[in-house]
């Protein structure tokens, strides 16, 4: 069972995951789990149950060394989405 704070990890995770589907450079979650090896079916029981103990940290590594998302907003929600 993931914490509350791990849950609203989890949902930022989600959120930046969304944010570059919008702005084109994914094409969505597949693009993104296909990458990395990721199981889709986890990926999307995850984000509809954030309490399921299946997130993987390297999860955010690949948002924050690939695609320029903050480490800070991510873990805490402060600042800005994608670091400058």
């Amino acid at each position: 069972m993931q914490t509350a704070e791990s849950q609203q990890v989890i949902k930022r995770f989600f959120e930046a995951l969304y944010a570059l589907k919008e702005r084109k450079i994914i094409r969505g979650k597949q693009t993104f789990t296909n990458m990395y090896g990721i199981n889709r079916w986890n990926m999307n029981t995850l984000e509809k149950k954030p309490e399921k103990d299946i997130f993987q940290v390297a999860w955010l590594t690949y948002l924050v060394k690939d695609f320029n998302i903050s480490p800070q907003w991510l873990l805490t929600g402060r600042g800005d989405m994608f670091q400058r």
